[in-house]
């Protein structure tokens, strides 16, 4: 007797994604509301249509989605965008968090987590700041009103900081968590190590498999190399003992950006200059047109990969043990949605004395704010820390209980906003 259960599974996700789709349009609400809503009551009530245990398989299931999800967020990014706000995504995505993350961790000296050390705590704020780019697409995608500049610095900083998380939480808060003590400048050293070296061997395969587009012209071709080029960043940033995700970003994002630049000149028709020779900026890569279909493709698998993610969550859900946690979760949650709103502050007002960083305003503010919403990088960070951690039934609970808050918390304000307060159509958050 054969098993069909990888087919009732593809079956159960992609009813799921049809159904969660309909229903926001029909509701005018966020789809991952009912998707997140959807994913718990299928696997709670219908547990034939979830085959698979999730859980028991969720290395694989992270090696598998991880690629997916961040492609779709990087083909995203512009060239030009890149270049005007390169800056405030830097900021946001890369010194606000890890200033956030080592405000978190001052609460050390409160005990606010009883039992928990020093890089316990660096650690928890890691995972915990890491924010969802799946997450706020599927909610801001729903709502007019938000200029192209805040969508892309709220994309911008999705990926970058889901790469200073990880960084953070991988070479300095768990292992200063599990070993109990760390060498600060060996600890700094080794996460600039791995910012370097993962910007360098994204680079390499951003311009390779860049390269390696002009070959053909087919968007069917295309699509399926930057899903390639996604997998192998990401295996080979980890087998080199660097970030995987990061050298997946830069990768995708580099290739991406050269290819936006030959788009752009050749639309301006400006005269060829050294570095377009050496990247043969004569030979097509792509067009406007099959780019249009990779960015429709590659958002949907990335959606796909998260509604696993999503299934994954549910089977983690505990009600008992969220319960046992609550007032730790509602802490951390306060905690985290108060550090970003301060940052994003911070932002808004370096952007009104700094020439580099674009000022938002008020409502550039709110809005960066609430986009903060947690997702499946979270749940997959708390998931690879050792079972031999005494703490991380704590762990787990606290994370998968802001997930969920921030979720629907940051997602009814945003939509409560747009929906009753701002019903104009779009309009400059940015000042020129």
């Amino acid at each position: 007797m054969h098993s069909f259960a990888p087919e009732i599974l593809l079956i159960t996700i992609l009813s799921l994604v049809i159904l969660s789709s309909a229903l926001a349009d029909r509701l005018k609400i966020p789809s991952v509301f009912i998707l997140l809503i959807g994913s718990y009551l299928v696997y709670t009530y219908f547990k034939a249509a979830v085959p698979i245990d999730l859980t028991q398989n969720f290395t694989s299931v992270i090696l598998f989605c991880i690629p997916l999800i961040f492609m779709g967020d990087a083909l995203h990014l512009r060239f030009s965008d890149i270049k005007r706000h390169g800056w405030g995504i830097f900021y946001l995505a890369v010194v606000a968090v890890a200033l956030s993350i080592a405000i978190g961790a001052m609460l050390y000296n409160f005990n606010i987590f009883s039992g928990l050390s020093l890089g316990a705590y660096v650690a928890l704020f890691a995972i915990n700041m890491a924010t969802d780019a799946v997450s706020v697409q599927s909610v801001l995608s729903r709502f007019k009103g938000i200029s192209h500049d805040i969508k892309v610095l709220i994309e911008g900083e999705s990926l970058g900081n889901d790469a200073t998380a990880v960084i953070a939480f991988f070479f300095i808060g768990l292992p200063w968590m599990l070993n109990g003590t760390i060498k600060p400048l060996d600890a700094t050293f080794d996460a600039l190590r791995v910012f370097g070296l993962s910007t360098i061997v994204g680079l390499a395969l951003g311009y390779s498999f860049y390269m390696l587009m002009k070959l053909y012209s087919d968007k069917r071709g295309e699509l399926f190399t930057f899903i390639v080029e996604a997998y192998a960043a990401y295996i080979i940033g980890e087998e080199l003992h660097i970030s995987g995700i990061l050298t997946l970003i830069v990768a995708i994002v580099s290739t991406k950006a050269w290819i936006d630049s030959d788009l752009e000149q050749e639309e301006s028709k400006k005269v060829k200059g050294f570095a377009r020779m050496l990247r043969l900026g004569n030979i097509e890569s792509t067009s406007k047109e099959r780019l249009e279909y990779i960015y429709e493709m590659a958002k949907e698998f990335g959606y796909i990969a998260s509604v696993v993610i999503f299934f994954a969550l549910a089977e983690m859900v505990d009600f008992e043990k969220l319960w046992e946690y609550k007032a730790e979760i509602l802490i951390m949650f306060t905690a985290t949605t108060i550090i970003r709103a301060l940052s994003m502050a911070k932002f808004a007002l370096l952007g009104s004395k700094l020439e580099q960083i674009k000022p938002v305003g008020v409502e550039g503010w709110f809005i960066l704010t609430f986009s903060g919403m947690k997702g499946a990088l979270s749940i997959i960070l708390v998931h690879l820390i050792p079972d031999s951690f005494k703490y991380k039934e704590m762990f787990e609970s606290v994370t998968i209980g802001v997930v969920v808050l921030s979720i629907f918390v940051y997602g009814i304000i945003l939509w409560a906003y747009f929906s009753f307060f701002k019903k104009e159509q779009k309009s400059k958050l940015f000042k020129h």
